[in-house]
């Protein structure tokens, strides 16, 4: 079963990279994103909030599991980018302007960590991993639904 979770929590293995894995992998979820007929264009992912909450409660359960074994939130756990790129692109339509828009917003967030998203990584176990990603996924998600609102893109 450690094998599973070491799966999950490096993204199918971005993780093993080293340094930059985390931006890799949100990058991963652009490409996905942008690949998948379904999302292209200017219409809603509808299906999207369903997966980003399997894919967040996983990452929750995976990156607990691997945190005796690697430490508290190991470079190579790259999930919690993935959720939080997810939870960036909810209700965005998915186009090349707000793919990168919503990457460089969320990578922004997920680095400098700034409203209290720092004070997040404290929480323990793989939740405390998670949730700082989720909490920049959500603020780069509603600076991108504003960009979209004044129709800057």
């Amino acid at each position: 079963m450690l094998k599973l979770h070491k799966l999950v929590s490096t993204s199918l293995g971005i993780g093993y990279m080293g340094k930059g894995g985390g931006t890799v992998a949100a990058v991963a979820v652009c490409l996905c994103l942008y690949a998948i007929p379904q999302a292209g264009g200017d219409q809603l992912v509808l299906w999207l909030p369903i997966i980003t909450l399997l894919l967040t409660v996983l990452g929750v359960w995976s990156a607990n599991e691997v945190e005796p074994h690697w430490g508290k939130d190991d470079k190579k756990v790259v999930i919690d980018e993935v959720a939080g790129m997810l939870i960036t692109m909810l209700f965005i339509p998915v186009t090349l302007s707000t793919l990168l828009a919503g990457l460089v917003l969320f990578r922004f967030f997920d680095i400098v960590k700034p409203l209290y998203i720092r004070k997040l990584e404290k929480v323990r176990g793989g939740l405390g991993v998670m949730l700082d990603d989720v909490v920049a996924g959500v603020y780069a998600n509603i600076v991108l639904q504003i960009l979209l609102y004044l129709k800057l893109f």
